[in-house]
């Protein structure tokens, strides 16, 4: 974009013409009143987000919210009855083998030969997608996903975990620059999901990826997804950065006092809020925005009161819970 500019100078106004270039964030997808239909039963409404080039974006919504319908038509399993769906700028509809080539996928649970070996897996799965992997190229994604002290095992003797790393393995065989992962954590212990996270987070910081990530693990979301949508009885509800969505709500703040009576008269008075519940002899909850804590804390503080603790409790979870039960 250029732009005028009139600068004073002592011999008379200059007029300058500059160039300005603005950044937009690139859509990778694009998805417009979505809706999907089975029989009479109506599983996606009205579904519209999008997802921008290097997000890990989270898809969330209640069992039977329309995710899995939804994903489905992304990735053209299925055609939607109304809406539009756009990947990498072009329509789905009319580009599906060029699009398809730059996407990998994970629907519920990766399938393999369990009785051949990780690296034979992976090489079977790249000649029946036409990708050219090379020997050298599936060693790297085995030691990328943390399989590579396992390429000769069969996968048999694999844990879940195990087998969902070597599934994220199979979708980076053609290099694809979109990765959708449909509940890549179900069924893993604490360990196996820990593991899950850090790997879809070096997928965007280390190769870059952009990341469509439907879960029911919440608190994971919140962890790794710089952006989110809520869907709800084939809806979307909200949509937008995770940290501005929750910063923009209640907080619900743990506090532990010397003296709760007088703490309670304190937040009453001074912070005109009257939501206090006292779960303890010497703990309250209260629900306060986000950015009026420092003033909590500043007001017990001149009260005298000794604040051996506090914690905003404020999650996901919270916000997912209020948002589908509006």
């Amino acid at each position: 974009m250029f732009v005028n500019i009139y600068v004073n100078h002592p011999f008379g106004t200059i007029h300058v013409l500059i160039c300005l270039i603005i950044m937009e964030k690139q859509a990778i997808i694009k998805v417009e009143n979505l809706a999907k239909k089975f029989g009479s039963f109506e599983a996606v409404k009205d579904v519209s987000f999008t997802v921008n080039k290097g997000d890990v974006f989270g898809f969330l919504g209640p069992n039977g919210a329309g995710k899995s319908t939804t994903i489905r038509c992304l990735l053209s399993l299925i055609s939607p009855d109304k809406g539009t769906v756009e990947l990498f700028g072009q329509s789905l509809a009319k580009n599906r083998a060029d699009i398809l080539k730059n996407i990998g996928s994970i629907i519920e649970k990766p399938d393999f030969y369990k009785y051949l070996s990780a690296q034979k897996n992976l090489e079977i799965f790249a000649r029946i997608s036409g990708a050219n992997v090379s020997a050298k190229d599936i060693a790297e994604m085995l030691d990328f996903v943390g399989l590579g002290n396992r390429a000769k095992h069969k996968v048999k003797g694999f844990s879940h975990g195990m087998k969902q790393r070597l599934g994220i393995a199979q979708t980076l065989l053609h290099k694809p620059e979109l990765i959708i992962l449909d509940e890549p954590t179900t069924g893993l212990d604490p360990q196996g999901i820990v593991e899950i996270r850090n790997l879809i987070l070096r997928l965007k910081n280390e190769q870059n990826k952009t990341i469509l990530l439907s879960s029911h693990q919440l608190s994971e979301i919140e962890l790794i997804a710089n952006r989110m949508v809520i869907i709800n009885q084939g809806k979307s509800v909200v949509e937008g950065d995770v940290s501005s969505l929750l910063n923009s709500e209640e907080t619900l703040v743990r506090i532990e006092l010397n003296d709760v009576e007088k703490g309670k008269s304190v937040i009453r008075e001074k912070l005109n809020v009257s939501t206090i519940t006292q779960i303890s002899g010497n703990e309250l909850e209260v629900n306060i925005s986000k950015k009026r804590v420092p003033e909590l804390c500043k007001a017990l503080i001149d009260a005298d009161l000794e604040i051996h603790a506090i914690e905003p409790k404020r999650k996901l979870e919270d916000y997912f819970m209020k948002i589908i039960q509006a």
